[in-house]
């Protein structure tokens, strides 16, 4: 499966961004995708994760309760909206997809096989 991450942006702190990942070369339904950002310096960090089934894990606390991630099977394509965003959210965010799969190891990187290619995200104070 081949996976493209848009939607990111410029945004001043307080504005909500939608993330989109749109899928392309399987059946995006038999696919667990997880959200992933990384800020210059520092290491990948999970941000959310929905099951095939639709099922979704949240976030660590700095996102809880501010992004949400959601999918539409029949447009192939997971989202990530974004609210109240802060200058700390700024960061390269990155999609990834795994067959199937449950949400036990979904924070992990290596948990998962199809990566999309980051979409960025700049926050200003």
């Amino acid at each position: 499966v081949q996976l493209q991450a848009s939607g990111g942006g410029l945004v001043q702190a307080g504005d909500s961004l939608r993330l989109s990942c749109a899928a392309s070369g399987r059946t995006f339904s038999d696919y667990s995708v997880g959200w992933f950002r990384q800020a210059p310096g520092k290491e990948r960090e999970f941000v959310a994760h929905i099951t095939w089934t639709g099922t979704s894990k949240p976030g660590p606390d700095s996102v809880k309760g501010r992004f949400t991630i959601s999918r539409d099977n029949a447009k192939n394509t997971v989202y990530l909206q974004m609210n109240s965003l802060k200058p700390e959210d700024t960061a390269v965010y990155y999609c990834a997809a795994r067959a199937a799969g449950g949400s036990t190891r979904a924070t992990m990187t290596s948990y998962y096989p199809y990566w999309g290619q980051g979409t960025q995200v700049t926050v200003s104070s």
